[in-house]
């Protein structure tokens, strides 16, 4: 292995800030060693570049069929990236298999079912600003943001997209937050994982029985040119996926969009005097903040070199989307800088926070749409908002998958007239 990579870098369960770890292990090269949970060996990929050949290369694959030390035996059922690594679905899926159900579910969820969702994201949002309002004036004007407006709008939106009706939505979001979590013991992750494709199961049942006009009841009719369908393990793993993925994504985006512009009014003064567009900010935050730190896993099928660095086959890989955010190399000097205005790379996106290859993020423009109307709705409403505790005093996140802080306090201050 490449000495730049120097000793395995132990990710740690309770999540934390990741951004200075990245660039600690930037500076050392694109790929690093790192140490999963159980002290399992793995590594990231954390350059731009690197990271970008690594997502499309042909010979990385999602099944966990692929990784070694889950064959042989390492892996314990309570391990808490288990469900990440074995749940059925694209997002484990390789090849034809993964074209398969790629097709099914793309065709249910389709871009102009998305853009149909405009009028009722911003109702949506609205009455969750209200709500938002209501909250802080029973509290001295203070409110958890993440709790009455970033957590509810992407969970209502996918709740309303998948038919599930809102009495599932709290359990639905407290088991994902299990299953993302990497701080919790084993009989946690066991009972949440089961509790969770049970309760998905009830929903699928439920649809199957009496189908309506929703994404779930589509998935359940949705049938392939061979006239095959989502299998009942495939249709709860991707119920499993586009629950967690459609809302936790948007959830984070959000919440580190709202933390962003609190903490450079520059920046939001330019996009209020026209000089920028919410769609601006969603894409920097993107970049600068993903919403994903270190998206679990990809195996080489056989050794691969990558940037210098070997990674043996089987390895079990992180997307390193936090760190490729910074990278200098792809995004300058000022990388570690939040600015709206940056341009795109010429013939390159900004971000590759929500994928890239045959497993780019199909929800991207539903979390792009559902992030750009709640921030200008948000800011238009209460235009002198503020966060009411530092940045360095916010909880994070209890994951290094996710990349967030738990509670957002605001004080949102009076509505604009």
């Amino acid at each position: 292995m490449d000495d730049r990579t120097g000793t395995p870098h132990r990710l740690d369960p309770a999540g934390g800030c990741p951004h200075a770890a990245n660039a600690r292990l930037l500076a050392r090269g694109a790929v690093a060693p790192v140490l999963l949970p159980g002290d399992i060996e793995g590594m990231a990929v954390l350059g731009h570049e690197a990271l970008k050949e690594f997502l499309s290369h042909p010979e990385v694959a999602k099944n966990a069929r692929h990784f070694t030390a889950l064959g042989e035996g390492r892996i314990a059922e309570g391990w808490p990236l288990l469900t990440f690594a074995t749940v059925p679905g694209m997002t484990t899926a390789d090849g034809d298999d993964h074209r398969r159900l790629r097709s099914l579910v793309s065709r249910a969820f389709t871009a102009r079912r998305v853009e149909e969702l405009r009028p009722r994201v911003e109702e949506l949002t609205d009455s969750l600003l209200d709500g938002l309002e209501r909250a802080a004036a029973e509290a001295d004007g203070v409110a958890d943001l993440r709790r009455h407006f970033a957590l509810p709008l992407p969970m209502g939106v996918i709740g309303e997209l998948l038919g599930v009706d809102a009495e599932y939505r709290d359990r639905l979001h407290h088991l994902s937050n299990q299953v993302v979590a990497t701080d919790i013991g084993p009989e946690q992750v066991v009972a949440a994982n089961r509790e969770l494709v049970a309760l998905l199961a009830e929903i699928a049942a439920a649809k199957t029985a009496h189908p309506g006009d929703d994404l779930t009841s589509a998935l359940i009719a949705a049938r392939d040119e061979d006239g095959d369908g989502l299998a009942p393990q495939e249709l709860v793993g991707t119920l499993l996926l586009m629950i967690i993925a459609g809302h936790e994504t948007t959830l984070n985006l959000i919440t580190n969009a709202v933390r962003a512009l609190c903490g450079h009014r520059d920046q939001l003064a330019l996009v209020r005097k026209g000089e920028a567009s919410w769609a601006d900010v969603v894409e920097e935050t993107l970049r600068w903040d993903a919403p994903v730190s270190y998206f679990p896993f990809r195996y080489p099928v056989r050794d691969l070199t990558l940037d210098g660095t070997l990674i043996p086959r089987g390895t079990p890989v992180l997307a390193g989307y936090s760190a490729a955010g910074r990278d200098p190399a792809a995004h300058g000097p000022d990388a570690d800088r939040f600015d709206v205005t940056r341009p795109a790379r010429p013939g390159a996106a900004r971000t590759l926070s929500l994928g890239h290859g045959a497993h780019y993020c199909l929800g991207a423009p539903l979390a792009r749409l559902e992030a750009s109307v709640a921030l200008e709705r948000l800011f238009t409403r209460f235009p002198h908002l503020q966060l009411t505790a530092p940045e360095p005093e916010l909880p994070r996140h209890s994951s290094f998958v996710g990349n967030s802080v738990h509670v957002l306090p605001v004080r949102p201050g009076a509505s604009a007239p």
